[in-house]
């Protein structure tokens, strides 16, 4: 009968330790995973700034009077760390049906370059301008 006793309090440690076990495994997950919800919430924010700031300066190209810059390179800083906006401007070279290049048309390409845990990043938008002679 002692035995017995002595046998119940050890399978009585055993199944706390495997508790415990269970409960610490799943803290340790849970962490994990709202981990990655707060790093895809940053990187979500950071590309919802990055298309910002390329419609915003879309915008101001297109209001603007006019060609833009043939090249021009802004820095701006993000609050996720410093992009670099980049604009080229040129001819659209586009033509009509009869072959004829259609003129005070041009292509604007926006280019935003940044680096994320030290991998260089980008995002880029390209649009036409028209301004009548």
């Amino acid at each position: 009968m002692w035995r017995d006793k002595h046998q119940t309090r050890a399978f009585a440690l055993y199944e706390v330790l495997l508790g415990l076990m269970i409960f610490v495994i799943g803290v340790v997950v849970l962490g994990r995973s709202v981990q990655n919800c707060l790093n895809a919430s940053t990187l979500s924010a950071e590309d919802d700034r990055v298309r910002q700031i390329l419609s915003n300066r879309m915008a101001e190209l297109q209001a603007a009077p006019g060609f833009p810059d043939k090249r021009k390179e802004i820095k701006i800083n993000t609050g996720y760390g410093e992009v670099t906006l980049v604009q080229t401007c040129g001819p659209a070279g586009l033509q009509d049906d009869k072959g004829l290049e259609m003129g005070n048309i041009n292509k604007v390409v926006l280019e935003v370059e940044w680096r994320r845990n030290g991998v260089p990043q980008s995002r880029k938008i390209a649009f036409y301008v028209y301004r009548a002679s």
